[in-house]
């Protein structure tokens, strides 16, 4: 008999779903660990992270964990494939627009922010790696941020970790994070996707069921804040350094893996109006959610019911 359960983590809600309810509490052990292990390894927030060690050190190679480098490596991947849109060496630009802290923080309080100013960065393409070594190099005044594909890769992989050592079907939502591994319902998982990832059962949105891979949400309109330099958001265009332009209030895609889910949705949001030609050409199924509601479908993204 399928069971549920929750708790936060990771600045949102962590998520469990399972086929067998006697597996439950185990498996919220293992996702608990897992968490833990991520954020330990890549919190930008968390003085003691293996991630505020390397950006403490840029311009000078450090050995990381491997489960840094293997967030790195995802970070890096992520940009390769959205051309850069999503770049996980924004550190400094999201401290430079006000997400200095832990979002709870964030939230409670109006950010000092001085005029912000498009300018030429050394970028993610100048992150030096070395797999032997196990060593990365970060350019001086680089700092990386990998919040978003961190949360969707320990998706994955607790997702991995439930089902192989528990042999159950699971899924795990972290904040809208989807991920699913093992075998499935028989009429698959059922996921309202909407504009927050705590929406209630009876918000408005769209059901769909889920039989395997991942999906992601991006949103706009959720990790807002003030600013002395008016409202801000955590998605972050590199062109810019600045909030992405609102074209899209919330993009979900789905794919093959939740980290890729992930990419395709974060992407969406930074490439605006370029966001349907983009996921249409990677036959991303995709669902784009205006700021005044309106809904544009790509890739067989299926129709509401």
């Amino acid at each position: 008999m399928p069971a549920s359960g929750s708790f936060p983590a990771l600045g949102t809600t962590a998520g469990l779903f399972v086929e067998d309810e006697r597996s439950l509490r185990a498996a919220r052990g293992i996702l608990a660990r897992e968490l833990e292990a991520i954020d330990l390894a890549c919190s930008r927030f968390r003085p003691d992270s293996a991630l505020s060690e390397l950006n403490a050190a840029a311009g000078s190679p450090l050995r990381v964990s491997p489960l840094l480098l293997e967030a790195i490596e995802v970070g890096l991947r992520a940009a390769r494939l959205s051309d850069g849109a999503v770049d996980p060496s924004l550190g400094r630009a999201l401290r430079a627009i006000g997400y200095d802290r832990d979002f709870a923080e964030l939230a409670a309080h109006t950010a000092r922010v001085d005029r912000v100013r498009a300018a030429a960065v050394a970028g993610w393409r100048a992150i030096r790696v070395d797999h032997r070594s196990r060593t990365v190099q970060l350019p001086r005044g680089v700092e990386l941020d990998l919040g978003a594909t961190a949360k969707a890769l320990a998706a994955d992989r607790a997702a991995r970790r439930i089902s192989e050592t528990l042999r159950v079907g699971v899924l795990v939502n972290l904040g809208g994070d989807i991920s699913i591994a093992g075998p499935p319902p028989a009429d698959g998982w059922s996921v309202l996707v909407a504009d927050h990832h705590a929406a209630s059962e009876t918000a408005s949105g769209q059901p769909v069921r889920l039989l395997g891979g991942g999906l992601a949400t991006s949103s706009t309109a959720t990790r807002r804040w003030k600013t002395t330099a008016g409202a801000r958001h955590h998605i972050v265009d590199p062109a810019t350094g600045d909030s992405a332009q609102v074209i899209w209030r919330t993009a979900t895609v789905a794919a093959g893996t939740c980290v890729d889910a992930n990419i395709g949705a974060t992407t969406a949001i930074v490439a605006g109006a370029r966001a349907p030609d983009w996921l249409a050409a990677r036959r991303l199924p995709s669902r784009l959610v205006r700021p005044n509601g309106d809904v544009s479908l790509v890739a067989g993204w299926p129709e509401p019911r």
